[in-house]
C-alpha cells in the first residue's frame, strides 16, 4: 500500500480525523499538505512527527468556505510539487440548532465549509489529476448525513450532498483512471465528543452494535484503503464506519 512519490492534500488536517488521515498518508510514503485554518501550532506538530517517522510533510494556511483562496493554495501547491496525487476532503463544522430556530448564517456557514468547500477542493485537483491520469479522492462524510439527526439539519444536509457529489464526479472522471469515494464515519473519539457529559456518551454507545466508540485512525484505515491500489477498482462507493450504528 505504498504511496511513494505522490502528493496528498489533506483539508482541516491538523486535529481529529484529519490528523490521523495525515499521520497514516505520511506513513504509506506520501508527501503530505497539512491544511488547516487557525491553529498552525497543531498542523506544525502532525507535520513534524511525519517527518519525524521519516517521511514528508507541510502545512498550508487556507479556508476551504473561502473560495478565492482556496483556489490560489491549490495553484501554489502544484507550482510547487508539479502534482497533486490526493485528495481527502475532511474540513468541517458543526452549528448545531433545531430547524425552527435555525439562524440563515448556520445554515450558510456549514454548507459553505461541508459541502461547498468540498466542491471547490474537488474542481482545484480535478484538471491536474485528468492529465496526470491518476487520482484518489476522499470525501468525508458522515453517519448523520445517511441516517440525519435533530438539531442537526444543516451538517445533515451538507454530509448526505457530498453523497450525491461524490457519485456525480466519480461517473464524470473514472475515464481518466481517477477514483470518487467517501468514508462516512460513526461517533468517533475526538475533541468534540471527549467534551460530552459522561450519560450522553453512555447513550450514544447503547445505540452502536460494537458498543464502543470509534477511533480517528479507523477512519484513516478506511481513507488508506481507498487512496492505495488495493482501492483501485472502488468509485463512486462509500465506507460506513460507525460500528454497525447504521447498516445502509
Amino acid at each position: 500500500m505504498s504511496l511513494q512519490g505522490k502528493v496528498a492534500v489533506v483539508t482541516g488536517g491538523s486535529r481529529g480525523i484529519g490528523r490521523a488521515v495525515s499521520l497514516r498518508l505520511g506513513a504509506m510514503g506520501a508527501l503530505v499538505v497539512v491544511n488547516y485554518v487557525s491553529r498552525p501550532d497543531a498542523a506544525e506538530e502532525v507535520a513534524a512527527q511525519i517527518r519525524a517517522a521519516g517521511g514528508q510533510a507541510e502545512i498550508c494556511a487556507f479556508n476551504v468556505a473561502d473560495t478565492a483562496a482556496t483556489e490560489e493554495a491549490f495553484k501554489k501547491i502544484l507550482a510547487d510539487h508539479g502534482r497533486i496525487d490526493i485528495l481527502v476532503n475532511n474540513a468541517g463544522i458543526t452549528r448545531d440548532g433545531l430547524m425552527v430556530k435555525m439562524k440563515e448564517s448556520q445554515w450558510d456557514e456549514v454548507l459553505d465549509t461541508n459541502l461547498k468547500g468540498a466542491f471547490t477542493c474537488l474542481k482545484a485537483v480535478s484538471r491536474t489529476m485528468m492529465k496526470q491520469r491518476w487520482g484518489r479522492i476522499v470525501n468525508i462524510s458522515s453517519v448523520i448525513g445517511f441516517a440525519g439527526n435533530a438539531g442537526q439539519l444543516n451538517y445533515a444536509a451538507a454530509k448526505a450532498g457530498l453523497v450525491g457529489l461524490t457519485r456525480s464526479a466519480a461517473r464524470e472522471l473514472a475515464s481518466r483512471n481517477i477514483t470518487v469515494n467517501g468514508v462516512a464515519p460513526g461517533y468517533i473519539v475526538t475533541d468534540m465528543t471527549r467534551d460530552l457529559p459522561e450519560e450522553i456518551n453512555e447513550k450514544i454507545r447503547a445505540e452502536i452494535p460494537l458498543g464502543l466508540l470509534g477511533e480517528p485512525e479507523d477512519v484513516a484505515g478506511a481513507v488508506a484503503y481507498l487512496v492505495s491500489e488495493d482501492g483501485r477498482y472502488l468509485t463512486g462507493q462509500f465506507i460506513h464506519v460507525n460500528g454497525g450504528m447504521y447498516m445502509g
